[in-house]
């Protein structure tokens, strides 16, 4: 059997920056900069411009994985997409991706599969999984993974919606699972799940039960109100739940791979909430100069922080050949993963 190895990542945030002044100055939110940094960590994040989705940021991320991996579109055997912010409801992102990939037309058009994956900020690890038994089993020898959100048009940028829309930004990150003999790669995942929770971290927007499926007005207008229509979070039980979650995760991987905490050389969270992290953190006994942060600069990119932060690491230089990587990650659903890799 084939050893699953990432063997390029990739990385895109949009160009603006908003800042959490921007968000009182520039839309009226009634709220400060000390009141999300303290309560979160973030300091700024990215939006999109009108026009741009998670496919086409997901397209520039994906390129950048595929040069690193020294590998053209057509290479490729599978294309995942992670994303809770497609742009429709069907079809999914990962066909848009394909196409802008170019693998749909030419004398090298290749209709490569492509499968979207809803698992919000659970999503990466959960296509890592994927990519993995994919190229394990034989059936991939190169499998792209991008996790992209475009949330900047889904917010509720008012002071109503103020705890949830401070949270979130643009961007997406991309890697390829390859195949190899190299005894390296990624070791194990892990993912779980609890139900029971699906409403206290949601977006609904519609309920496919009702008839019609959104309300209409008498000329036939599709009309959502505001509790469909933008996220809801039960904070306080989201902290408490992901918390335990990440945790269990963290020592179900380690377990499993017969490690500690201390062999690991470079820990990536999610990054939902800064405060989250330095909590499980603190739980575990993970020094800080294990563990990479960005979403002070980013805020919560759902699907894209965990592939965000490895393109960070690997192009920086923190990460190195030889080290072992740990990544975890917890989110609506509620879902949660984790993965350990050798790098």
């Amino acid at each position: 059997m084939p050893n699953a190895v990432i063997t390029g990542t990739g990385g895109y945030v949009p160009p603006r920056v908003v800042t959490n002044d921007d968000l009182v100055q520039q839309y009226g939110i009634d709220t400060s900069h000390e009141w999300i940094h303290r309560r979160t960590g973030i300091n700024e994040r990215r939006f999109a411009d009108e026009g741009v989705g998670s496919a086409e940021m997901g397209e520039k991320a994906a390129r950048l994985a595929l040069e690193a991996a020294g590998l053209e579109p057509q290479d490729l055997d599978m294309i995942l997409f992670a994303t809770l912010s497609p742009e429709f409801c069907f079809p999914g992102s990962g066909v848009l991706l394909q196409e802008r990939l170019g693998l749909c037309e030419g004398p090298r058009a290749r209709f490569v599969p492509a499968m979207d994956i809803r698992n919000q900020c659970s999503g990466f690890l959960y296509g890592l999984g994927t990519a993995t038994s994919m190229v394990q089993s034989g059936a991939c020898r190169h499998v792209l993974l991008v996790g992209g959100e475009t949330h900047s048009a889904a917010l509720d940028l008012t002071t109503r919606g103020r705890t949830v829309s401070s949270l979130f930004g643009d961007g997406a990150g991309a890697v390829v699972v390859s195949a190899s003999d190299e005894d390296r790669g990624i070791r194990g995942w892990w993912l779980g799940a609890d139900g029971r929770y699906a409403e206290v971290l949601c977006q609904k927007v519609w309920d496919i039960r009702r008839r019609p499926f959104i309300p209409q007005n008498e000329e036939g207008v599709g009309q959502v109100e505001p509790d469909m229509m933008w996220a809801h979070m039960e904070g306080k039980r989201v902290f408490r739940a992901a918390v335990e979650r990440m945790c269990e995760a963290v020592l179900t991987a380690c377990t499993a791979q017969g490690i500690t905490g201390d062999d690991v050389d470079l820990w990536l969270f999610h990054q939902a909430n800064m405060r989250i992290n330095q909590y499980v953190a603190n739980t575990l006994g993970i020094p800080d100069d294990k563990l990479l942060h960005n979403i002070d600069r980013y805020g919560n990119t759902t699907a894209a922080t965990i592939p965000l932060l490895l393109d960070e690491a690997v192009r920086s230089g923190r990460l190195q050949p030889g080290m072992k990587v740990a990544m975890v990650a917890f989110g609506s659903g509620f879902t949660w993963g984790s993965a350990i890799l050798d790098w």
